[in-house]
């Protein structure tokens, strides 16, 4: 993608995040970033790997999450804040996407005690996803960065919300394995929280990989996968799903 094209797409986050209390359409952050609206949408999705749409309904609910572990606003007010009208549909779209109700994100302070998995994704045939997980070149050379606990799930498209197909929970880089992955085309996402900033959002970003489609299908050979963890830059779409205590439970509870 040209420098500017992305420096369009980063325009209209930019104005996203400015804005987000106000209702914002697809026609708006077109004219923010000075295209058609067919053509922004095509070049949106090239930059970020989802619709303009699900980005934006993607940045309101992170923002909300914020709120509900930096403020002491009330669940409506909060909702308001990030351009809901209504804060039964908030509600609604934070717990299927977050796997929290935002009383229940805050009370835990931003940590989930499990992460179920999806049980009505399943198929005759099923197979099994491995690989690595590494860290890439922070730019010294060395290739160490921050490390902490790294969660992988398995999810339909690029945003990490809702319940994965699969999960597992790592104690630094190094190898994975998902067992039991259904039939279908999926991709790999993975998430390194800073340490010591794993109750706030904090100022250092976290570390994210992004891998696929991986095609699973019945005969399909699945070679080996390799993900590289980086910073989060502002044009990857917010994680919603909330993070595993890891403190407290076992990795016995994520569902195999």
């Amino acid at each position: 993608m040209g420098g500017h094209a992305e420096e369009s797409v980063q325009r209209v986050i930019d104005s996203i995040h400015q804005n987000i209390s106000e209702p914002i359409t697809i026609d708006d952050m077109a004219r923010t970033a000075m295209f058609s609206k067919f053509h922004f949408t095509r070049i949106f999705q090239r930059a970020t790997g989802v619709s303009p749409g699900r980005f934006l309904s993607a940045v309101r609910l992170q923002e909300a999450k914020r709120l509900l572990l930096s403020t002491s606003l009330s669940v409506t007010e909060i909702s308001h804040k990030v351009g809901y009208s209504s804060v039964g549909t908030f509600s609604s779209r934070f717990k299927s996407s977050v796997g929290l109700s935002p009383t229940a994100y805050r009370q835990l302070r931003g940590f989930a005690p499990s992460i179920p998995v999806d049980t009505h994704r399943s198929s005759a045939h099923s197979m099994s996803i491995h690989g690595e997980v590494f860290q890439q070149d922070d730019g010294d050379g060395d290739g160490d960065g921050a490390e902490g606990t790294i969660f992988i799930g398995l999810f339909p498209d690029t945003i990490p919300q809702g319940r994965p197909a699969r999960c597992t929970v790592l104690g630094g880089p190094g190898p994975f394995r998902l067992d039991n992955v259904p039939e279908g085309d999926w991709y790999l996402l993975a998430q390194s929280v800073v340490p010591g900033e794993e109750y706030v959002i904090g100022e250092t970003p976290p570390t994210v990989a992004v891998h696929g489609p991986l095609t699973v299908r019945h005969g399909h050979l699945l070679r080996p996968v390799r993900i590289g963890l980086r910073p989060m830059r502002t044009l990857d779409p917010p994680v919603l799903l909330a993070l595993l205590d890891t403190r407290r439970v076992a990795l016995s509870a994520t569902a195999s």
